[in-house]
């Protein structure tokens, strides 16, 4: 089981850094990486994340306020996120939630970007780094990821057993996981391209 790390350190190993300056709080490796926060991570083509509230005053997204959190409507617009859920993982909120939650663990990918706003409670994305190893990312209140096309990833919950997220999706959305191995989509392809030309 791979140990938890903060986010930052969890990104920082999964990609080298190519551009930008840490101190400043801005890393860039792609044109195409977009993000809004003052914690300013942008390891992925077109992914980010984005620290809430509740742990740095300066931050830029208010979980506790999402319904009218200016921020949220930003990133929205400025990424097309149009569709929008919220999901409660618990046993008394999600029907079949054992094989939910199975489910969210077995390594997969997307077609698209996997975007999640951690509302309440809290959980792990497991990653791959470029050898293949876990990178256990801790997901809390106020946190926002987005997980590119490609990119073989799960979920679980913690301890607490609890997580409320908001699902963001550009146009309709589609939940197809495609289980390890799946190297032969093009989306793993495309994935797979855009980390050999950042290395």
């Amino acid at each position: 089981m791979p140990g938890a790390l903060s986010v930052k350190s969890a990104l920082l190993r999964l990609f080298p850094v190519r551009s930008g300056k840490l101190a400043g709080r801005t890393v860039r490796i792609s044109p195409h990486a977009e993000c809004w926060s003052t914690e300013r991570l942008c390891l992925f083509p077109r992914a980010a994340f984005f620290k809430g509230r509740g742990t740095r005053e300066d931050s830029l997204l208010d979980a506790d306020k999402y319904e009218n959190d200016p921020e949220l409507e930003k990133i929205r617009k400025e990424r097309n996120y149009s569709w929008m859920d919220i999901i409660t993982i618990c046993k008394d909120k999600l029907p079949n939630y054992e094989e939910k939650i199975k489910m969210f663990f077995e390594e997969h990918l997307h077609l698209d970007e996997e975007i999640r706003y951690i509302l309440d409670g809290s959980g792990y994305f497991d990653v791959r780094d470029q050898e293949d190893r876990w990178i256990r990312i801790s997901m809390e209140k106020g946190d926002m990821i987005t997980l590119p096309a490609g990119i073989y990833h799960r979920f679980t919950l913690d301890e607490k057993n609890y997580v409320k997220a908001m699902r963001l999706f550009v146009g309709d959305p589609v939940w197809t996981p495609y289980n390890r191995p799946s190297d032969h989509l093009e989306a793993r392809t495309q994935y797979l391209e855009f980390l050999a030309q950042s290395a």
